[in-house]
């Protein structure tokens, strides 16, 4: 009787290594990306000061190209994720949604499909305003009166974004390589409530901020809004690592189990 094969075009080869790879592959480039548009090519614009003319040409020639490899990386991160999770075999074990590893993997995920939401619900349609903007000022024509604020609405949802990164790639690693990421050990009931109670009111408060569906809606420096505004990029990096670590805590303490003794 022939072995059977394990190799890399086995199903768990393309669901345990083949798609992670390209899974990692194309979020190395979303993620990237991410981080370059908020703490490169945001900053630097501002300083372009009175040369809107040169400003135009940057997010028409540079930015325009950005958005199109950012957006199409983030549905790409999106659909080797699912296909993970499909072709793996028992990825959802008996008992996934009680343990550690379970409840890690899932939160990661919601954060990944979230910012992938952000990206094509709320980055790419408003950037389309701004660039058809600049192509059209660099061509002689008249400014439109709505780029400005679909500008800010894309910038709320871009650093919202980059706060979630940072905890999502917590999850992400923690599933594998985390203290309490077992698939062993289920958790009480009470410990899985308090987790996701905690922490789907956290992301639902910061996503519908960076929505403008708070009071102060897109005002810059109000209210929540501070998280992506001040000087430079401070603010936005301060917000991604105390998010991480309210996270960080959250783990520590509903994840936690007792190591059984022999």
């Amino acid at each position: 009787m022939l072995a059977e094969y394990i190799g890399f075009f086995s199903r768990n080869g393309l669901g345990d290594f083949a798609f992670r790879w390209l899974h990692v592959l194309v979020g190395i480039m979303w993620i990237g990306l991410l981080y370059y548009f908020n703490f490169v090519q945001v900053p630097a614009f501002a300083q372009y000061g009175d040369e809107a003319k040169a400003r135009n040409i940057a997010i028409d020639k540079v930015a325009r190209k950005a958005l199109w490899w950012f957006r199409w990386a983030a549905v790409s991160t999106f659909v080797t994720g699912i296909l993970i999770t499909i072709i793996t075999e028992n990825y959802f074990y008996d008992g996934f949604g009680t343990t550690g590893k379970g409840l890690s993997i899932s939160l990661g995920m919601m954060l990944g499909i979230i910012m992938m939401l952000n990206v094509w619900g709320v980055i790419w349609r408003n950037q389309k305003i701004v660039l058809a903007n600049a192509a059209n000022l660099l061509a002689g024509g008249e400014a439109d009166p709505n780029a400005a604020a679909a500008g800010r609405k894309a910038l709320m949802a871009s650093r919202q974004n980059a706060v979630f990164s940072v905890s999502m790639l917590f999850f992400m690693v923690y599933t594998s390589h985390g203290p309490y990421a077992t698939e062993t050990i289920e958790l009480s009931g009470g410990d899985v409530a308090l987790f996701w109670i905690i922490s789907l009111l956290i992301i639902g408060v910061l996503e519908v901020n960076a929505l403008g569906l708070m009071p102060w809606k897109t005002q810059p420096n109000k209210g929540l809004n501070v998280l992506y505004d001040g000087p430079g990029v401070r603010n936005p990096l301060i917000a991604a690592f105390g998010l991480w670590v309210i996270f960080l805590i959250v783990t520590e303490v509903f994840l936690k189990f007792d190591v059984p003794t022999l």
